[in-house]
């Protein structure tokens, strides 16, 4: 099964923009994401719908992001892009008069939809700018000589102060 990488795409591009001075046409983010110009329309026209970002026509123009990255949410970003299935469907109905396989579907499918939920919940606690800083964050150590750079924090780790 195909995954859907729109949404990861698009969170790319959207920090990409947003750090680029000017705006960017389809082909050059077509190019940092390995798609094609036309893919690439296609999933912006959803998220200037919404008025996150905007195109500029003629010499010079390209796409451009229109809306404050803290307060644009990973779920707007999802929302924009056509809600793309999140999870792979975890059961078949090759069999429907099946009672195994009712069971089986009746639950997976129950549990599909919590972790759903949770995981939208907590789409929608996280900006774009988030993950932009982090980016940032990145960038400026790798930046830094070798023998100064620190290793990424992990997550679970606690910050010293």
């Amino acid at each position: 099964m195909r995954t859907d990488s729109r949404l990861s795409r698009m969170l790319h591009a959207l920090i990409h923009m947003d750090r680029h001075d000017g705006p960017l046409t389809s082909e050059t983010i077509a190019q940092m994401l390995g798609t094609n110009p036309v893919v690439v329309r296609r999933m912006l026209a959803g998220l200037r719908d919404q008025g996150y970002v905007q195109s500029e026509k003629g010499h010079g123009g390209g796409w451009i992001v229109s809306k404050n990255l803290d307060e644009l949410t990973l779920l707007d970003v999802y929302r924009a892009v056509g809600e793309p299935p999140i999870f792979s469907e975890l059961f078949t109905e090759d069999h429907p008069e099946c009672l195994v396989e009712q069971a089986v579907n009746v639950r997976l499918s129950e549990t599909v939809r919590e972790a759903e939920a949770a995981l939208l919940a907590r789409f929608g606690a996280i900006t774009v700018g988030m993950l932009a800083r982090d980016f940032d964050e990145r960038f400026a150590r790798s930046q830094q000589p070798d023998s100064t750079r620190r290793p990424a924090r992990r997550s679970n780790e606690k910050s010293r102060q």
